[in-house]
């Protein structure tokens, strides 16, 4: 006679008490539970054109619209740029900017490693973007060296109770990121890709990792239309 497994009823009760927020892509917090665990740090991982910066804006704007502050710290591309790029999907981040609930820092990564917090402070952000993550490649050459400068940053993001999203451009199928390394000290992993190949040409959404979350293991073909990004297979 086999014996049941003995449930530990205070490990279960935590697991249930964790706080998520919504992640304000379509479909994807069905797959993750309800949403990302508060305070965690998530990898978007992706080639050209698969929709990341659109993926990063929809979280923000999920935020605003539960009343939260947020940050997008872009580093390659311009703040208008962005401004207009979210404005097709009729999201005004410009309102919220004069209303002080959210700000773009442009950061040039090659004059300055350093990343303040003074602002994120000052607005008690609980939603941060950094895209791109990848070019820190381009100023720390020394792999153990930006091991150490990407867990001393996401440490002072979990410190602050931010919700993060670190974009990073990934070469191929086995390589998830530039660097190699920000798989690894991420909470979570979450890749968008294009295939043309087969019933599923088109770009797909898969969840590679997410810590003290059962989550999905499928491909998921995902569709970017007037309101964002959204996962038609759920």
């Amino acid at each position: 006679m086999v014996k049941a497994k003995k449930v530990n009823s205070k490990t279960s009760a935590t697991l249930n008490e964790i706080e998520r927020i919504k992640t304000g892509i379509v479909g994807l917090d069905k797959l993750v539970k309800g949403g990302f665990i508060k305070g965690s740090t998530m990898l978007i991982s992706g080639g050209t054109g698969v929709g990341k910066s659109i993926f990063s804006m929809q979280y923000l704007w999920e935020g605003l619209q539960s009343g939260e502050s947020c940050v997008y710290v872009t580093m390659e591309e311009t703040a208008e740029d962005l401004r207009q790029d979210a404005l097709v999907f009729g999201w005004d981040f410009e309102e919220y900017e004069k209303k002080g609930k959210f700000k773009f820092v442009e950061k040039n990564i090659l004059e300055d490693t350093n990343f303040e917090f003074f602002d994120i402070d000052k607005m008690k952000a609980s939603r941060i973007v950094i895209d791109s993550i990848s070019l820190l490649s381009f100023v720390i050459e020394d792999k153990s060296s930006m091991r150490g400068r990407l867990k001393e940053l996401i440490k002072s993001l979990k410190e602050r109770n931010l919700t993060t999203l670190l974009v990073s451009e990934s070469m191929d199928e086995e390589r998830l990121s530039v660097l190699g390394i920000e798989e690894f000290v991420a909470d979570g992993v979450i890749i968008l890709k294009y295939t043309s190949v087969g019933a599923q040409a088109g770009r797909l959404l898969f969840i590679r990792k997410m810590r003290r979350t059962n989550h999905s293991e499928k491909l998921h073909p995902i569709k970017i239309g007037t309101q964002g990004i959204r996962i038609l297979s759920v």
